[in-house]
């Protein structure tokens, strides 16, 4: 008796481990969405304001370190990471742009976007940066050798991390 009910829990658990795998293969799947204008990566978002570049660049100037708000804005790539499109950097009128990651690393976007428009949607905080990390993100947007040797102090910047990025055609 405690030997069937040890293999019938141990059979659950198995069959439990493949259907989860199957549902987050299909939530992969279904990251990216095309549509006739624009093309959507990550999560879905409709029925938002969407602030103009300007605008948001009022609001980083009012936010302090740790400051979080949630806010959806449409902008021109300046910068996408040349190794696999793991962040992008987007121009929001102020004199630095704004870096934009991804939430959980859960997608990533073309590698050849720089110049086009993007509507983001997510989280818009202040943080500061490290040396080290400048540096690897300059190697990431094919810098030369002495530019990211340059670099030698942290650097706080306006960071993004986007649920969902739509990419106007």
């Amino acid at each position: 008796m405690k030997k069937t009910a040890i293999i019938l829990a141990f059979t659950t658990l198995l069959l439990g481990c493949k259907e989860k795998e199957s549902k987050e293969a299909n939530v992969q799947a279904s990251n990216l969405v095309k549509t006739d204008s624009e093309t959507l990566y990550g999560e879905d978002f409709m029925n938002v304001k969407t602030l103009s570049p300007d605008q948001v660049g009022d609001i980083y100037s009012n936010l302090k370190p740790g400051d979080t708000v949630n806010v959806t804005f449409k902008a021109p790539v300046q910068a996408v990471c040349k190794e696999k499109g793991c962040w992008m950097q987007v121009d929001v009128g102020n004199t630095e742009p704004v870096m934009v990651r991804f939430k959980d690393y859960g997608f990533f976007v073309p590698m050849d976007i720089e110049n086009k428009e993007v509507t983001v949607h997510g989280r818009a905080f202040i943080a500061e940066v490290g040396v080290e990390e400048q540096r690897h993100l300059a190697a990431d947007a094919g810098k030369n050798q002495a530019a990211i040797d340059a670099i030698t102090t942290p650097q706080r910047s306006m960071g993004f991390t986007a649920d969902g990025v739509k990419i106007v055609e």
